[in-house]
């Protein structure tokens, strides 16, 4: 029967508290055994190990990333998922704060079994290289 809406929303802000905790196996929990990540159109990312690796290569670049919950629609077994994240990107000092977006398929346990993630990776990309 999967999660309520009220739950999902829930899950949405623990999953943003876990991306700011530095903590790449905590964000990985969140994740279906076999679930899926495909961040801005790229290669699927399967498994809970990869997301993990995935989630340690943001942390190496911003050793203060910050994910903030900005909102969380849920519809049955999908949600979509919209955060901010900032931080120091650790290789140009620059700051970096970037909105996005994730749309989920939840799993029967309410975990993810597959996210589609969007941000503006030019804006990005420009905010690594000039900052805010």
């Amino acid at each position: 029967m999967g999660i309520s809406a009220g739950e999902t929303k829930a899950m949405a802000k623990a999953y943003a508290k876990a991306w700011s905790s530095s903590d790449p196996v905590g964000v990985a929990s969140f994740y279906a055994e076999d679930g899926v990540i495909e961040i801005n159109g790229g290669d699927p990312i399967a498994g809970r190990a990869a997301v993990a690796e995935m989630a340690a290569g943001f942390y190496a670049e911003f050793p203060d990333l910050i994910v903030h919950c900005d909102e969380c629609r849920a519809a049955g077994q999908n949600a979509l998922f919209l955060w901010t994240l900032e931080g120091t990107h650790s290789a140009t000092g620059k700051r970096v704060k970037v909105p996005g977006w994730e749309e989920w398929e939840l799993d029967d346990k309410g975990q993810v079994a597959r996210s589609r993630g969007r941000f503006d990776a030019e804006e990005y990309d420009r905010q690594v290289q000039r900052g805010i």
